[in-house]
């Protein structure tokens, strides 16, 4: 009876729904894995990433627990249907690939890696003179807009190079209809 009335108490609640998120989150990682329609491994990876939207909440960090739901599961996940429901069916020949275009991927991707490797090396790393314990919704949108708007717009750039490019690819797999 002593081991009910604990379960009962705040803190007991609060283990037995800590309990039940990670399970939430591991079930929807073994359906992302194990599934064999790839559209319900993609409803498994949401599950998982609600999941981690939980434990997110459970650290006391409610911003990054929505944006977690916005962009993973609103974004991330969605655009993976569309990609799943705009390509080619997999019972369709592949066509061949052109060891030029493979051999070209690999010089670009050796480049710029190596340009990388070569500017962390060159860089003088110097830590942060302070850092601030303020990171409220407020603060990180200031951070955002005036002192990391540029790293901001590179990564809308981004995203934008991909919905693109997505589109492109999904159009030239299903050839022209029109």
């Amino acid at each position: 009876m002593n081991f009910l009335s604990g379960l009962f108490t705040p803190q007991g609640v609060a283990t037995i729904a800590f309990i039940m998120v990670v399970g939430v989150t591991i079930l929807g990682a073994l359906i992302a894995v194990l599934a064999r329609n790839i559209f319900h491994n993609v409803l498994g990876l949401a599950l998982s990433l609600m999941g981690v939207a939980g434990l997110f909440v459970f650290l006391n960090s409610p911003f990054l627990a929505l944006m977690e739901i916005l962009i993973y599961v609103g974004a991330i996940c969605i655009a993976i249907c569309f990609a799943v429901m705009l390509s080619e069916p997999m019972y369709l020949p592949k066509p061949p690939r052109n060891p030029l275009k493979i051999q070209g991927a690999i010089l670009g991707a050796g480049a710029v890696f190596a340009f990388l490797a070569l500017l962390v090396k060159q860089t003088k790393w110097v830590p942060a003179v302070e850092r601030s314990n303020d990171w409220s919704v407020t603060t990180i949108g200031h951070y955002l807009l005036k002192d990391y708007s540029l790293i901001f717009e590179v990564v809308s750039l981004l995203l934008l190079v991909a919905m693109l490019g997505s589109i492109v690819i999904a159009r030239g797999g299903r050839g022209s209809s029109s």
